[in-house]
């Protein structure tokens, strides 16, 4: 454990308490410099757009798994061709043939969480290992894991701070932002698909329902891994 990265932490979550998602950004630029990276789930731009704001040219980190829907896909090629931010295609090891040669096709089916670990949590640790600081788009109101989500952490497993500037977001204040500011959108926000993940563990949500039941439907699962 890095005591220092862990004061560090602590002392800015309480200080950016009631800071703006920029402010908390800028913050994170002026302190860690090219030591932090942003990671992007291409649901939406809006945290690429932050952090384009408040850090020119900062390095953002997309999972690419092999599994994306085409549309997250084109959001991604979308945000790194509009905004001034260094795109950063993180890959698993293994392609998907490759996994499937390994352990059988459609692991995702079968054990759902040791394929997120080798295509999600095992490449995300492996490009952050180069950072000191990430970002997350995470929001309490998600789902009950996390709830408590402050908005600077210190990030125990990776001995790395963790920010998540837009953790107090309601899905109100996400949607004026993307509105006020012309942010891109994955197209499948408009499909049914409020929570976006792999293809083939993702399916529509009926209108009113939870936003994530539609991830690992069935499965009992509700992180991927990468914030557990």
């Amino acid at each position: 454990m890095s005591t220092d990265l862990k004061t560090l932490a602590e002392e800015a979550n309480e200080r950016l308490a009631d800071a703006s998602a920029v402010e908390v950004l800028a913050w994170a630029r002026e302190t860690f410099g090219d030591e932090l990276v942003v990671t992007a789930s291409m649901a939406d731009g809006a945290l690429p757009h932050l952090a384009a704001e408040a850090a020119p040219g900062v390095d953002v980190l997309f999972l690419d798994t092999g599994y994306h829907f085409a549309e997250t896909i084109g959001t991604r090629d979308a945000v790194a061709a509009t905004l001034p931010i260094n795109l950063i295609n993180a890959l698993p090891k293994q392609t998907v043939a490759e996994q499937d040669a390994e352990y059988g096709e459609k692991l995702h089916d079968r054990n759902p969480d040791q394929c997120c670990a080798l295509r999600k949590v095992e490449p995300l640790n492996r490009y952050l290992s180069g950072y000191k600081a990430w970002v997350t788009g995470v929001r309490r109101e998600e789902a009950p894991t996390r709830a408590n989500t402050q908005i600077v952490e210190y990030d125990e497993k990776r001995d790395m701070v963790k920010l998540n500037p837009i953790a107090p977001w309601t899905q109100e204040d996400l949607d004026s932002y993307i509105s006020d500011n012309g942010v891109l959108v994955n197209l499948l926000q408009y499909d049914g698909y409020p929570s976006i993940g792999c293809e083939p563990c993702t399916q529509r949500v009926a209108p009113g329902e939870d936003p994530r039941s539609g991830r690992w439907a069935g499965q009992g699962k509700i992180e991927c891994g990468l914030h557990t």
